[in-house]
């Protein structure tokens, strides 16, 4: 199978699906870095993790939502700006749901239990308002 072939084929697949799959690596990179982040500062910190996970996954999430699930050409700027929006929102939710979640189980577990629900928010606000197509 040739590079076109299989881009054409990728992109022959849903953006949901390509968002899901594309998310879930974004997602396990940024727990990953969260777990990391937890293990060496302290589970006390967890809030200070959450911050550093976000900061860290949002330059490497931004580039696969560009390329592997919206397909924007150029308004590289603009583009990142409203993603730092978007998931500043997204940032925000979670840092209210992992406070919540914490009081009933442990914070690794909280915290997937947060990223699954905000990537939802997320894609919507990356289609509606990040990637928007321009007319």
């Amino acid at each position: 199978m040739k590079f076109r072939d299989l881009y054409d084929f990728w992109f022959k697949i849903d953006d949901k699906i390509r968002y899901l799959i594309i998310g879930s690596c974004n997602a396990a990179i940024s727990y990953i870095i969260f777990a990391l982040a937890l293990f060496i500062i302290g589970e006390e910190y967890y809030q200070i993790c959450v911050a550093l996970q976000w900061a860290i996954s949002s330059v490497f999430s931004y580039f696969n939502q560009k390329i592997f699930v919206f397909r924007t050409k150029g308004n590289y700027f603009k583009e990142y700006i409203k993603c730092c929006s978007s998931w500043f929102v997204g940032y925000l939710l979670n840092v209210l749901i992992i406070e919540v979640l914490v009081k009933f189980m442990n914070t690794y577990a909280a915290q997937f239990i947060a990223i699954g629900l905000v990537s939802v928010i997320t894609y919507i606000l990356f289609k509606y308002f990040a990637f928007k197509p321009h007319k």
